[in-house]
């Protein structure tokens, strides 16, 4: 017997020992030779939550197997069923969902025929069908077709299969939207790889894909990208990209937001050492869902590459990785990257299990378990050729929505950019951190120089370009602004409902710090340069726990904002650096109390020494 069904039978055994509800506090019969202490049944909330797992042997619900066969007179009332089954997974999946059919909830097979596979898979697509869903075959095992997996275990002979079930959006803010943020080292590919995804043509190895990616002639010049850059990429219910009819022409926006069913967000980060600061600033501030490190397979893991890999690891985002360039490139050389790039995955400060997509069955199996922070996907493409390109678009329809956002929460917003738009006025864009914003709320936004907020209220928001009435937590978004002027607005302000008391503000902070490298020693009055959020601003260290600090110690630190106060939250994640410095931590208090210092022997030092 498994250990899992060993542990069923213990629940069940716990369940019949139970009193019934209507005895709640009866004693338990006295041939048991309890005490009468302990006879009061003990609530287990574990137990409770092992009730609702159903890993009883014999379960009062009705089989997945029967909702999915059922053909008698009950045909229509197990439909319904399996409709409610759907719609709740796929509100767990925020409008999508990967159904294995030919399996039950507990990995069982049902053993299907080819004969009886069919029926179930017309039952889903019924059931889909009341739910506005549409459904694509992603894989199948023993059934045919074009999605059959490539290799078969000859002793299975069931028919099962994987179904991706999305359903088709209401309004615009009911789009499913996952943030991906693209880094990795100069003349990796990254603006070409983009281009090449998102508008579909192939390049010419002579930079063809990447200009429309460009916002500024200095870019397009020179073929590096300098400043933040933004992309979008639609799927339709049916999994299918969306893309123009017409061929060379490019959709805008509002066109994909539309069509869309889920749109992949693409922040298209620099590579040159000389832009860390702007591309720390778009990892920060963009709070992206997954990370996309490209490494060109003639370079290996170079230059800056190192660096954005370590800031993905810092942030806990998961990594999935790109090795472009196979076209051009050795395969002795091929073979000595892909060696580099296993052993740092592996190595102890990254932890990661990397994974090489060859064929659609590992793209499918891979994406359906990135949910998990070990592994990390690695991919072989060609942008010229175009090899292994629909791989990668494979996997990012399957992608499953990553990120815990609290819509219940008070409303949070951070700004991690400010336009002036003809005709509407200040437009402020970020992301949604907590709560649910509607258009004509009033809001305060701040911090200025002074720690003061402004009080405004919201014109009108947007999504993709596309006008929505409402916004909520995870979502990116821009707010046109009532009564603000563009100079009044930075980046790392925050918007917060209005309130009465006004938000508080700290020029002092402190944290619990990791030094991840330093050339000698950190003492207090060093300065770096802090990132929280999108907020970015000089800090010097004002007390240590200890007299100094160096490579690898990891100390809590009380830090001071040099130019102005900043909204910080106890928890947010910080990352510090200047020049070959580098440091993160989590915040641990805001304020500062000088009168209880950290290091204690320090201030009484200072006291002697100034008797």
């Amino acid at each position: 017997m498994s250990a899992l069904s060993e542990f069923a039978d213990y629940v069940e055994k716990q369940q019949k020992n139970r009193p019934s509800a209507g005895h709640a506090g009866s004693v338990a019969p006295s041939d048991r030779g309890y005490s009468n202490q302990s006879t009061q049944y003990e609530e287990h909330a574990e137990l409770d939550i092992l009730d609702s797992l159903d890993l009883a042997e014999t379960s009062t619900q009705v089989r997945l197997k029967d909702l999915l066969l059922d053909s008698g007179d009950d045909a229509e009332v197990t439909l319904q069923q399996l409709s409610e089954l759907l719609q709740k997974r796929m509100l767990e999946g925020n409008g999508e969902t990967l159904f294995d059919l030919g399996q039950e909830d507990n990995g069982e097979s049902m053993a299907f025929s080819k004969e009886q596979w069919d029926v179930a898979l017309d039952r889903i697509r019924r059931a889909a069908k009341t739910l506005q869903a549409e459904c694509r075959i992603l894989m199948t095992r023993n059934v045919g077709g074009p999605e059959e997996a490539e290799t078969v275990n000859e002793k299975d002979k069931s028919a099962t299969g994987k179904i991706m079930i999305r359903q088709e959006p209401e309004t615009p803010e009911d789009v499913i939207e996952t943030r991906i943020a693209v880094v990795g080292n100069v003349d990796a590919g990254k603006s070409t790889m983009l281009g090449v995804l998102v508008k579909g043509g192939l390049d010419d190895g002579r930079g063809k894909a990447r200009v429309n990616l460009f916002r500024h002639k200095h870019e397009v010049e020179s073929g590096r990208t300098s400043s933040v850059g933004m992309e979008i990429m639609g799927f339709d219910t049916s999994g299918e990209i969306v893309a123009s009819n017409v061929p060379g022409r490019k959709l805008s926006w509002e066109e994909i937001g539309k069509r869309s069913a889920k749109v992949i967000s693409f922040t298209d980060l620099a590579g040159h050492e000389r832009y860390l600061r702007t591309t720390v600033f778009g990892l920060l501030s963009s709070s992206p869902n997954y990370c996309l490190l490209m490494v060109a397979a003639n370079n290996g893991l170079i230059g800056m590459s190192k660096e954005h890999l370590g800031i993905a690891l810092a942030l806990n985002v998961p990594v999935m990785v790109v090795i472009t360039k196979i076209d051009i490139c050795p395969p002795q050389i091929l073979q000595q990257t892909i060696t580099q790039l296993t052993r740092i995955l592996k190595s102890p400060g990254a932890r990661k299990i990397p994974i090489f997509i060859k064929n659609r069955e590992d793209t499918i199996e891979t994406a359906t378990q990135f949910v998990s922070q070990r592994i990390c996907p690695v991919f072989q493409v060609s942008n010229v050729t175009g090899e292994s390109l629909d791989l990668v678009r494979t996997f990012l329809n399957i992608l499953p929505h990553h990120g815990n956002y609290d819509a219940e929460a008070p409303f949070e917003f951070h700004v991690n950019d400010t336009f002036s738009v003809p005709f509407v006025g200040t437009v402020v864009s970020g992301v949604v951190k907590s709560g649910v914003i509607h258009a004509g709320d009033a809001v305060l936004i701040g911090p200025d120089s002074l720690g003061q907020f402004t009080t405004t209220h919201i014109r009108s928001i947007e999504r993709k370009r596309i006008p929505v009435p409402v916004c909520s937590a995870g979502q990116s978004a821009s707010f046109a602004l009532k009564r603000v002027r563009r100079k009044e607005v930075r980046k790392g302000m925050v918007v917060l409902p209005k309130v009465d008391a006004p938000p508080k503000v700290y020029r002092e902070f402190v944290a619990e710090v990791l030094i991840l490298s330093h050339a000698t020693t950190i003492k207090t009055k060093y300065q770096a340069m802090l990132h929280v959020g999108p907020i970015s601003q000089t800090c010097a260290i004002i007390d240590i726990d200890r007299a100094f600090i160096r490579t690898g110690d990891r100390a809590t630190v009380a830090f001071r904002f040099v130019q102005r106060p900043e909204y910080l939250a106890v928890g947010d994640r910080i990352l510090f650096r200047e020049g070959r410095t580098k440091g993160l931590g989590i915040v641990k208090a805001v304020g500062y109390d000088a009168s209880n210092p950290l290091n204690p022997d320090v201030a009484n030092d200072t006291d002697g020494g100034g008797a």
